[in-house]
């Protein structure tokens, strides 16, 4: 069975709390809300230790959100993004100018 998690970013969100998991018969995805990228990359860091191999964030990631996603899971997940030109979630705006 195949693993994956979706994060996306929700504020006052937690990650103990919002989250779900997507069962199919060839794969299961965990989606998980976090407040903002600190929350983000601990979640990150978590799921890459329990052997996630696959990690995608939501368009609200800009490039710096992603860079500490990626650092935080120090190799052990890959690490893709769904993009934006300003995530209609975050009022239009990147993460980065919100949370970098």
């Amino acid at each position: 069975m195949k693993r994956a998690a979706f994060i996306f970013l929700a504020p006052e969100a937690d990650p103990e709390v919002n989250r779900e998991t997507v069962h199919t018969p060839t794969m299961n995805l965990d989606a998980i809300a976090v407040p903002n990228y600190a929350a983000a990359a601990e979640t990150a860091k978590k799921l890459a230790e329990e052997g996630i191999p696959v990690i995608e964030l939501c368009g609200g990631f800009g490039i710096e959100g992603m860079a500490l996603v990626k650092k935080a899971v120090e190799g052990k997940a890959r690490i893709g993004a769904v993009r934006f030109d300003g995530h209609p979630g975050l009022d239009n705006q990147s993460g980065d100018d919100i949370f970098g």
